[in-house]
């Protein structure tokens, strides 16, 4: 956790976690804690998940990918309850030990993302030019005392952190990058944020070692900004955050739903059967969902939250719009589906259709998602005074 407190004294608080990803219902506890404990808003925490599939599962999340009996789902219960009272318990902990310091950005860059879409991976090895848009800059937002020493660096990169998948523990490619940054800089707390990596994957992966190479790659790329001109930001702090609401397209009825048992496995087949029994019990189906978007200004730094697994077209445009010094995060406060542009949800796949049945969501989503979401953080940016024409 970094908490941040400009000259004024308001604050701002980044958490980062080694998950997939937090649902709402989690999300939403942290938050009420926070501010009921500590007096803090909604727009001013961004709570990132790292996204690496190599972490604890959490109570309300991505159930259909896994076949949980009740002795693991109590265990999860239990392993939840006990999570919320750490990061409440971790924030307090930041929050005692403020001193005074310098903040600086600037944004690195490293190109081992690879657009998932466009690339097959069986044959990455063989492929001599790679297709699809990335973005590779590795924002680093670094925190020094007044005299110099480096208390902690937060740093980010658009990619999914699945460069492991088993059964272990790994903070994946992010956890061995933040682990050489703190060998590099003693005393120095390291955070990953995830980007918008939605539709990125570090390829090839699949092994230990791969995983550190990656994670020393973002590393040396985080030095390499530690060794240039950073900008050092003005002691001013403006937040701003809203829900949008983003629309499912009708769902299917029960005779495509028994269509989907009779052919479908894994996944697919348990959100077929949840919908099945919602059917039957007469549950209500999620026709909307409150999206979260945020918007930070640190001085003259602007950064973007978007929740989901935003893919990578959004942090390209939202650039294209607020100048490439933006920073972009995703998987930010609440990831309850991937959240495709509009040209993705045309072309299907898994990113544009069927990740909403791994989520337990009713359908996919409007193509109204992309201009709702564009929109809302111009929305944000205006009411935290930024001048777009003055930001490019």
């Amino acid at each position: 956790a970094l908490v941040f407190v400009d000259a004024a004294g308001k604050k701002g608080l980044l958490i980062t976690t080694d998950l997939s990803g937090i649902p709402k219902s989690i999300s939403d506890n942290i938050r009420n804690r926070l501010e009921k404990s500590f007096n803090l808003s909604r727009s001013q925490i961004i709570f990132n998940t790292s996204h690496t599939h190599s972490g604890p599962v959490l109570q309300d999340a991505l159930h259909a990918l896994y076949p949980l009996n009740e002795k693991q789902k109590e265990q999860i219960r239990i392993y939840t309850i006990k999570f919320e009272n750490l990061i409440e318990a971790l924030v307090k902990k930041a929050l005692g030990s403020m001193k005074p310091v310098n903040i600086s950005t600037q944004n690195g860059i490293t190109r081992f993302a690879v657009n998932r879409r466009n690339n097959i991976e069986s044959k990455i090895d063989a492929q001599t030019d790679l297709k699809g848009p990335s973005d590779y800059a590795v924002p680093v937002i670094r925190v020094t005392d007044k005299k110099g020493k480096v208390l902690a660096l937060a740093f980010g990169y658009a990619c999914h952190n699945t460069v492991l998948s088993g059964y272990e523990w790994s903070g994946d490619y992010a956890g061995y990058a933040q682990i050489e940054i703190e060998k590099a800089h003693p005393g120095t707390t390291a955070l990953f944020f995830q980007g918008c990596g939605g539709n990125q994957n570090a390829l090839p992966r699949k092994s230990v070692p791969l995983a550190k190479q990656y994670g020393r790659e973002l590393a040396l790329a985080v030095e390499a900004v530690l060794e240039g001109e950073m900008k050092e930001l003005e002691p001013r702090l403006r937040t701003a955050y809203s829900e949008v609401n983003l629309e499912f397209e009708n769902p299917p009825g029960k005779e495509e739903l028994n269509q989907m048992l009779a052919k479908e496995s894994g996944y697919i087949r348990n959100w077929a059967l949840e919908m099945i029994r919602k059917y039957e019990k007469g549950e209500r189906i999620l026709t909307s969902y409150p999206y979260p978007v945020q918007f930070w200004q640190m001085g003259d730094q602007s950064v973007v939250a978007l929740g989901g697994e935003p893919v990578v077209d959004y942090a390209i445009r939202l650039k294209k719009i607020f100048g490439s010094g933006l920073f972009v995060m995703g998987y930010s406060n609440d990831v309850m589906a991937y959240i495709p542009t509009v040209d993705i949800l045309r072309e299907g796949g898994y990113e544009g259709h069927t990740s909403q049945m791994a989520f337990g969501l009713p359908a996919k989503w409007k193509e109204s998602i992309e201009p709702l979401i564009m929109g809302e953080v111009l929305k944000l940016s205006k009411e935290i005074g930024i001048k777009i024409s003055d930001s490019k």
